[in-house]
């Protein structure tokens, strides 16, 4: 195999990393070199070449495979993957290419239109990026082999969504499928243990309930929320928490995949109420906007704030920080189940110019099966889908999120990240919160902002 690499990891916009740095428990044994079975596609394939699932009958095939799978956790996933599938099936050779996220993200578009196209690439969620490579006509549908290897029955439906296209790449959470992701990963409360305890208040499990103790922390003298958004995405977790809850997931969801509603219904104009009444009331640290997050987040774990809402890819940072003082939870919303911001690591996908699409989709599936959950597990990583028969540690932080997660995913809470919404949502987004609880602008404001933007994407899409 050959590795080569460009740039470190960076803070991603949304941070969106899955690494739980060892946190979670392993259960039951490790990887295990399980073959793809025999059985064909129920449906049409985008590939001329018929469909096969028999790897090992391919000949000799070099796959062209770039990631940015660069933190510690999931590289090191990464890495046993591919040793084991070319274990499995010598006569397939796996050359890797690593990038940073921002690196991959600005190179990725020129690579897969260029002559000598990368065999499989992982590719980012939402209309900036898999929405625009559809439309160019540069991914591979996955249909034939999603039926071949049962991935609809192995992921839950909601997940898949976010890795669907129509084929002109202007809907998105509908049509084919155009890739399938590792690992999975949301925002939630993150609660200090021992401040509640100071406080009098028992840990939420409901928004109603996290709402209620904001005004009992504040009386105790404990700082209810800890927060920075210099770096501007915290913002989106933040007011991605309360839209997720207040307006429902799938409302919340419709909105960012633009199936339905508008940014300036009431539910929208309630989330961002909150936001700012949480400013102003004292629930969030005084000069919150020019704090940055890295500083935020070692303050809570020094014990400064009853809450922080971040996403897992704290945990371990949290664990070392605070041990068993540090829990987390997904609060339930209207619907009464757990529903938050989240999604699914950056999907594999297939390019359209490979002319291995049946040693990639053998290679896709190699690296999210059942058995590559459990080496996930081992390298303390977020599996998209638990192993069969795995049991999240009790008592534990990790126990926390894998049980969060598992509600979440399972039961159709998901929202995804909101600026996959238009390619100028992000930047809309993160000025419109800092206005919003710098008291710079008003819920109506923010929502109409959030309105025009997307009404402007629809227009011209």
């Amino acid at each position: 195999m050959t590795s080569t690499s460009s740039g470190s990891s960076p803070r991603r916009p949304l941070a969106r990393r899955s690494v739980l740095a060892g946190a979670l428990a392993a259960a039951g044994a490790g990887l295990a070199a399980c073959a793809p079975g025999s059985s064909g596609p129920s449906g049409g394939a985008s590939s001329s070449a018929p469909v096969s699932t028999d790897a090992a009958s391919l000949g000799d095939v070099t796959l062209a495979v770039w990631d940015q799978n660069t933190d510690e956790g999931i590289n090191a996933a990464q890495e046993k993957l591919n040793a084991a599938f070319m274990a499995a099936y010598p006569n397939i050779t796996v050359e890797r290419t690593v990038r940073s996220f921002d690196d991959l993200k600005t190179t990725l578009r020129l690579a897969l239109s260029g002559d000598v196209a990368p065999d499989v690439v992982q590719a980012n969620q939402g209309y900036p990026d898999m929405g625009a490579f559809v439309q160019a006509g540069l991914l591979q549908s996955l249909n034939p082999w999603a039926d071949a290897y049962g991935w609809t029955k192995r992921y839950p439906a909601d997940l898949l969504s976010l890795n669907r296209f129509s084929a002109d790449g202007a809907t998105w959470r509908d049509g084919d499928l155009f890739g399938v992701s590792q690992t999975g990963e949301m925002v939630g409360v993150y609660y200090d243990k021992a401040v509640l305890a100071r406080a009098g208040v028992q840990p939420p499990t409901t928004m109603d309930e996290f709402t209620a103790s904001l005004p009992t922390i504040l009386a105790a003298g404990e700082l209810p929320i800890q927060y920075g958004d210099a770096d501007k995405s915290p913002g989106i977790h933040l007011f991605g928490v309360a839209l997720a809850t207040m307006a429902g997931a799938k409302a919340a969801g419709a909105l960012v995949s633009g199936a339905g509603g508008a940014w300036t219904d009431p539910a929208v104009v309630a989330a961002a109420t909150a936001l700012q009444q949480w400013a102003q009331a004292g629930y969030l640290p005084a000069g919150h906007n020019g704090v940055a997050e890295d500083d935020a987040v070692a303050r809570f774990g020094q014990g400064q704030g009853a809450y922080m809402l971040n996403g897992t890819w704290q945990l371990a940072t949290l664990q070392a920080a605070l041990g068993a003082d540090v829990g987390f939870t997904a609060l339930a919303g209207t619907g009464g189940t757990p529903e938050t911001l989240g999604g699914i690591g950056l999907a594999w996908a297939v390019s359209a110019k490979t002319a291995n699409a049946n040693a990639a989709a053998a290679y896709v599936d190699f690296l999210t099966n059942a058995a590559a959950g459990q080496v996930l597990v081992d390298t303390g990583n977020l599996p998209a889908v638990f192993p069969e028969g795995y049991t999240a540690p009790a008592g534990t932080l990790a126990g926390d999120v894998a049980t969060s997660w598992q509600a979440v995913s399972q039961g159709g809470g998901l929202v995804p990240y909101l600026d996959y919404a238009t390619p100028t949502f992000y930047d809309t987004l993160t000025a419109g919160i800092q206005q919003l609880t710098g008291g710079r602008q008003d819920p109506q404001q923010f929502t109409e902002a959030l309105q025009a933007d997307d009404a402007a994407f629809r227009k011209g899409a």
